[in-house]
């Protein structure tokens, strides 16, 4: 790729890339762990609603004193993205309203923009992809996180010409796991509420990965950005090992459980009575791919490849991704390349609301995570009206919604906002 060697001679030329982090928390402290051993990138300023708690992370990353006081802090994002000492802004709130926010404001300032922030991607994101290219910056998925990783793959296999057949994810998933709330979260990763607290674990963040939401939002993103299929009926976490994603992940038509060719989903690293796949993909990443010719498949054989039966799908996965400590992958291909580690290019997928229990008139929807809905994959044709899973927080329920059935853009008082407009510009691009 090359970005390290690009990087190290802005090192050398005295001009490294200068970044500058909104959102200190877990990932973005991943990131700054690993910024003091590349040759050729700097932060020069880290943005949080707490300076001091974004200090205390720097510190506790292994940042020395003269890193940190050689550093701004401050509490405003959109001032961030202003500053002249900043070359690539990285939203790292997980904030959708204010990801959109800081967004637009570093697209403004003419700074590229690495969103960390997938719920704001998937709420505006092919409308923000248009933006920074009027303006003629790069925004990007975060490399590091499944869907930048998954968006990789993806153009591999078509730029050696392979067709997509599925794409996406493991995790570990349960229907059951669509009612879970934070107050129950914890036992479900084997650990105390007193263990996770120490850690600095976000019950409601972590409540999101669990209940279903976090997988429908990578998946959404990775359809808008790979230009891939959802599924009319929403993900279907079947049951898979590495060894099996060829043979399962293919059309109905040819033995698999896909409805058709070319669809992202994500498969579980648990039987559904709760026995552990083998060789499951918890933590990883995958494409399975189709030889285009019977002398591609042979190709396969020859070399090793595991197929399923008929000899032309084969599966290629990555085991672990991780996190932010890969962010600055995408940080350098922005800034020295000009090029994003994947970008919404369609309007393929949404994320609608649906209510974990009976909701009544009145209540106050909590959001991603929360105790009131959690997020579930639609085309976006079919999620049309639906109530985004991005502005389900903070507003009030007008009428009585059953357990399980997908809320409106009808059934809350949302009034508007910067978010909802470009929710609404990007949902017009279908």
């Amino acid at each position: 790729m090359n970005l390290a060697r690009l990087a190290a001679a802005r090192a050398d030329q005295g001009s490294p890339v200068r970044a500058g982090l909104i959102g200190a928390g877990k990932f973005g402290s991943m990131f700054l762990a690993q910024v003091p051993h590349i040759a050729g990138l700097e932060v020069a300023a880290i943005a949080d609603l707490s300076p001091d708690r974004a200090r205390a992370a720097c510190a506790a990353t292994g940042w020395d004193e003269a890193r940190i006081g050689a550093t701004a802090f401050l509490e405003d994002g959109r001032a961030l993205a202003a500053r002249d000492d900043v070359d690539v802004v990285i939203e790292a709130t997980g904030n959708p309203a204010a990801g959109i926010a800081h967004a637009l404001a570093a697209i403004a300032a003419g700074k590229h923009v690495v969103m960390v922030n997938v719920e704001a991607d998937v709420l505006a994101g092919p409308a923000l992809a248009a933006e920074a290219a009027r303006a003629g910056v790069v925004i990007s998925m975060a490399y590091g996180d499944q869907p930048a990783l998954v968006s990789e793959m993806v153009d591999w296999a078509r730029a050696t010409g392979f067709r997509v057949m599925a794409a996406g994810k493991g995790t570990k998933y349960l229907p059951a796991y669509h009612q879970v709330t934070p107050d129950d979260v914890w036992s479900h990763y084997g650990m105390t509420p007193e263990a996770a607290q120490a850690a600095g674990m976000n019950p409601q963040m972590f409540n999101s990965f669990l209940d279903g939401t976090k997988s429908a939002i990578e998946m959404a993103a990775i359809a808008n950005a790979c230009d891939l299929a959802v599924p009319e009926a929403g993900l279907g976490f079947p049951p898979c090992g590495v060894d099996d994603l060829a043979h399962l992940l293919r059309p109905r038509a040819l033995g698999g459980v896909l409805e058709g060719p070319g669809m992202v989903e994500v498969v579980s690293s648990l039987e559904r009575d709760g026995r552990p796949v083998f060789r499951d993909l918890r933590w990883g990443v995958y494409v399975v791919l189709e030889a285009p010719s019977d002398y591609a498949a042979a190709c396969f054989r020859q070399y090793g490849l595991s197929t399923d039966g008929s000899g032309r799908f084969a599966a290629m996965y990555k085991p672990y991704h991780l996190i932010g400590l890969e962010l600055s992958v995408s940080v350098l291909s922005a800034a020295l390349r000009g090029e994003p580690t994947g970008c919404a290019r369609a309007w393929r997928g949404n994320v609608a609301a649906v209510a974990k229990r009976d909701l009544r008139a009145g209540e106050m929807l909590d959001g991603e995570g929360g105790y009131t809905v959690w997020g579930k994959l639609m085309p976006a044709g079919a999620a049309a009206g639906a109530l985004p899973i991005g502005l389900a927080h903070g507003v009030a329920l007008t009428r009585d919604v059953p357990a399980g059935t997908a809320l409106g853009m009808a059934d809350v008082a949302l009034g508007e906002s910067e978010a909802l407009t470009w929710h609404r510009k990007a949902a017009a691009m279908a």
